[in-house]
């Protein structure tokens, strides 16, 4: 089996970057500059023609958008428990992480990138507040996960085993110190995201993205 990734540092494609980490697969990391537009070139159109990361190349065959990537993972290395297997958990997670990627997810781009949503320039600058509330409070909703996980005894959002979930919360909360919500508005959360952090395949992950998690801070 040949894998390759196709990843930005620090963008979502982050979680399948975990995922694989953990499998202990053999796997070529292949980074994308977004800031220089190399998602744009010829090349990588003629990969991913929407111009977008994460992309997953399987023995030449290209799996495009993270929860289909994520999905197939999952069923590649199912000893991996990215994903619970008993029905109803594993719906609610799948359901958990739909609305990471199609709410959350747009949420935190409209506060990034308001240009993708308005040439105006009025318009740009009133969607970076309004966003900016609405993200801090699906933040809260996330940290409600966490809690209600650790209610049941659960060491992870999903269950006993770390996954998709997990890997997942941390890009949402670091998104959240570069949209200017400091962690100590959420610190169940952030205690919970220090914790996926330190996971050994996670911080391999961040060493190879260069990231630091809190955005927030003085360089």
């Amino acid at each position: 089996m040949s894998l390759t990734l196709y990843f930005a540092p620090g963008a979502c494609s982050f979680v399948p970057h975990v995922l694989l980490e953990m499998s202990g697969a053999e796997f070529e990391p292949h980074m994308v500059k977004l800031h220089k537009g190399e998602q744009n070139s010829e090349a990588y159109k003629a990969i991913n023609p929407r111009g977008q990361v994460p992309v997953l190349v399987n023995n030449g065959q290209v799996v495009s958008q993270i929860v289909a990537i994520v999905l197939h993972l999952d069923q590649l290395f199912p000893q991996a428990g990215f994903l619970p297997t008993e029905p109803l958990a594993r719906a609610q997670a799948i359901s958990t992480l739909a609305w990471m990627n199609n709410t959350v997810h747009p949420t935190f781009t409209h506060i990034f990138m308001p240009q993708k949503f308005s040439n105006l320039p009025d318009v740009q600058a009133a969607l970076k507040p309004y966003n900016t509330q609405l993200f801090r409070g699906m933040l809260g909703e996330l940290q409600a996960l966490v809690n209600a996980a650790e209610a049941k005894g659960h060491a992870w959002l999903s269950g006993p085993q770390f996954g998709v979930l997990d890997a997942y919360s941390l890009t949402l909360t670091r998104w959240g110190t570069i949209a200017g919500i400091p962690p100590t508005e959420h610190p169940d959360l952030w205690a919970f995201v220090q914790k996926v952090a330190a996971q050994p395949a996670v911080a391999r992950v961040m060493e190879r993205e260069r990231l630091q998690l809190d955005m927030g801070k003085t360089a």
